[in-house]
């Protein structure tokens, strides 16, 4: 019996479909049966969410891993929900292209990004999975299978369906192939790196960089105990990579530059697991950075500064009177800019005594999307938003 749960719940058995066509079969036996489906793909993010509340079966997706077309003249590819990322960007990056998307979490796979919508510095220049997914098949809790999109970038036939898919936390169908928009791979990339006084004076570099001519890909800060850090990546054609560079160490005093990433890129300030640390995802208006970057205090912060994004990790061994006034404070400083504060990983003892994901104004429409795609809610029940 394996060893493995979600949030700490054991499922009843472990399918491994290794096609759509057998996914669908699975699923039309559970829906007959009326067991509970939990998809995965390397698990790399399944403790993330609400625990299930129930999981009869676990659908380990991660035998579809191949890249199944790759129209390069399109700039479009097509893989499996099992396919690694870090796979499917070496097999695009042979004709000098690339899926715009941060591998967040080593190991991740298609499916796992699509359905928690992870995103990193890249997000700035490409937007995040909902604008790089242009189609998908999935599989519907009736067994049903069906496409939505297309497998060309100007297509929006069903589009709206993909989004919706995109961060439901595998909760109203199971994507079982997406296919994605690609870019080309610039020919150079260039990090300008400085070292911030403090959160205001973090906040009044990078809107000095956002009001430039420098275009640059990704505008990152990272905040720790020791100080706050202002990172940005200008890429394209070495001639202009270097006047931008140049433009950039201007606006930037005491900036360094390198050809390689800070430390940390890409990455969340947590570890891999919810062992130790709770992981929050905040989002707010760029104006109120400083503030968000105070309210994180000690914790530190690390994210996009260029759209508002930003991760924040709190030690799991403090008492759960703090981690409920940490997490009240975020929610209020966010909340205040425009945004939201989101528990993504935690350790399951303390998931249970945490609103994880803190006020939803469209959760009633939330709700009937649910509704419609999964009468029954058999798909990773309570996993996401409001139990949904």
């Amino acid at each position: 019996m394996s060893d493995i749960t979600i949030s700490g719940v054991a499922p009843g058995r472990i399918e491994h479909p290794t096609s759509t066509a057998e996914v669908a079969e699975v699923m039309r036996a559970a829906a007959a049966a009326g067991e509970s489906v939990v998809p995965t793909g390397a698990g790399t993010k399944l403790s993330w969410g609400n625990p299930p509340t129930s999981a009869d079966i676990l659908l380990d997706l991660s035998a579809l891993d191949r890249v199944s077309e790759h129209a390069s003249g399109d700039l479009i590819a097509t893989a499996g929900a099992g396919t690694p990322l870090a796979r499917l960007k070496e097999h695009v990056a042979a004709a000098d292209q690339r899926l715009a998307l941060d591998e967040t979490v080593p190991g991740a796979t298609v499916g796992g990004a699509l359905a928690t919508n992870t995103s990193g510095p890249l997000r700035m220049l490409a937007g995040t999975m909902r604008d790089l997914l242009i189609g998908v098949t999935m599989v519907r809790a009736d067994g049903v299978v069906a496409k939505a999109g297309g497998k060309v970038v100007k297509n929006v036939a069903g589009y709206d369906v993909g989004k919706l898919l995109v961060g439901s936390y595998g909760t109203l169908a199971v994507v079982t192939e997406a296919t994605f928009r690609l870019h080309p791979v610039p020919q150079t990339r260039r990090w300008v790196s400085v070292a911030a006084r403090d959160s205001a004076h973090a906040a009044e570099l990078t809107q000095a960089v956002l009001h430039s001519q420098t275009v640059p890909s990704a505008l990152e800060v990272d905040a720790t105990a020791g100080g706050v850090r202002v990172d940005v990546l200008v890429e394209g054609r070495p001639e202009g990579v270097a006047g931008r560079t140049a433009v950039l160490t201007e606006l930037l005093p005491g900036a360094e530059t390198s050809e390689e990433p800070p430390v940390g890129w890409g990455r969340y300030p947590w570890d891999d697991t919810a062992d130790t640390h709770l992981g929050i995802k905040v989002t707010f208006r760029l104006s109120g950075l400083a503030d968000v970057i105070r309210a994180a205090g000690d914790l530190g912060l690390r994210g996009s500064a260029g759209v508002g994004v930003a991760y924040v990790a709190v030690p799991a061994d403090r008492d759960i009177t703090e981690l409920q006034a940490t997490l009240a404070r975020l929610r209020e400083t966010t909340g205040r800019h425009g945004g939201s504060a989101v528990v993504l990983d935690a350790p399951g003892e303390i998931k249970r005594q945490l609103d994880l994901w803190g006020p939803v104004p469209a959760l009633d429409l939330m709700r009937r999307v649910k509704d419609e795609f999964d009468p029954d809610h058999r798909l990773s029940p309570g996993r996401f938003v409001g139990g949904i």
